[in-house]
């Protein structure tokens, strides 16, 4: 049975498309943006983690592995899955999960979907990375009247992207920079495929809600955000444009992973040009800021 690697399935979310909604998080991200909210869904597989604040020294981890309590270092190497950490200072993130089983996972909440108009979203990670569940899922929610929506990056097989247009409600897409060079250098990777994916879905009859981190001093500046605008202001299908503002409230997520946050220079401030960046996209869109 096809399984695939997912790290959280959020009930009640109010902030992944219209109404309430369950968002299944999938593991595994072909991107390395530097901002990232989400650093525990970029390795596809399954994490072992250790977060040395809860770490009460019962010695458990030592028992079971021979490995030090409060060394942060043997956290990627540990096996112990942390179910019974006593304190969950170890702990496993991310697990494998059938289409069924996490269909019935979705259908708990098929009452606040209907009375809503809320749904399912799958994010990531990039959903995208794991397309063969993915599609399968989306088909299953179809069957069952599942008003579905993907937040993707873009970054993806255009086939797979096309096919999924078909199946899906809604998509958020991301768009973080026009300028190739600037999304190689933060993102990790060219965004030739992202604007190609994007344009061909603004020829399909699917709805865009189009998310635009803004990130001071990275892409907040206005010839970049201008150069988003024209790329998508003639784009018939979409239905809003969400500004999201930085923050770092995220970092202690690298500690636990063991990785390094690469912005923590950056001030957790909104950026002083978004109140002109919400005007220009107000000419053409709804648009808001925050998720």
């Amino acid at each position: 049975m096809e399984k695939a690697v997912v790290f959280n399935v959020m009930r009640y979310s109010i902030h992944d498309g219209p109404g309430i909604r369950t968002t299944v998080f999938f593991k595994g991200c072909p991107m390395s943006c530097v901002w990232c909210h989400n650093p525990e869904s970029i390795s596809r597989q399954p994490q072992n983690v250790f977060n040395s604040q809860k770490c009460i020294n019962c010695g458990y981890c030592g028992q079971v592995n021979g490995a030090a309590a409060t060394d942060e270092a043997a956290a990627a190497p540990v096996a112990t899955s942390g179910k019974n950490c006593p304190t969950g200072a170890r702990e496993t993130i991310g697990y494998e999960i059938s289409c069924l089983d996490l269909m019935k996972e979705i259908n708990k909440d098929r009452l606040f979907y209907e009375q809503s108009g809320g749904g399912v979203t799958f994010s990531g990670g990039e959903p995208f990375y794991q397309d063969k569940f993915l599609l399968t899922i989306l088909e299953s929610c179809r069957e069952d009247y599942i008003n579905t929506a993907i937040d993707t990056s873009g970054f993806c097989d255009t086939a797979s992207i096309m096919e999924a247009a078909k199946l899906a409600n809604y998509f958020l897409y991301d768009v973080k920079f026009i300028d190739s060079e600037k999304h190689e250098k933060y993102c990790g990777v060219s965004n030739e495929i992202v604007l190609k994916n994007l344009h061909c879905l603004s020829e399909t009859k699917t709805n865009l809600l189009i998310r635009i981190p803004v990130i001071p001093a990275v892409n907040d500046d206005i010839p970049e955000m201008t150069a988003i605008f024209q790329f998508i202001k003639d784009f018939k299908n979409i239905t809003s444009v969400h500004l999201l503002p930085y923050h770092n409230i995220h970092v202690g997520k690298y500690r636990k992973i063991g990785k390094q946050y690469e912005l923590s220079e950056i001030s957790n401030d909104e950026s002083q040009n978004m109140k002109e960046i919400k005007n220009m996209f107000e000419t053409k869109f709804k648009t808001r800021i925050g998720g």
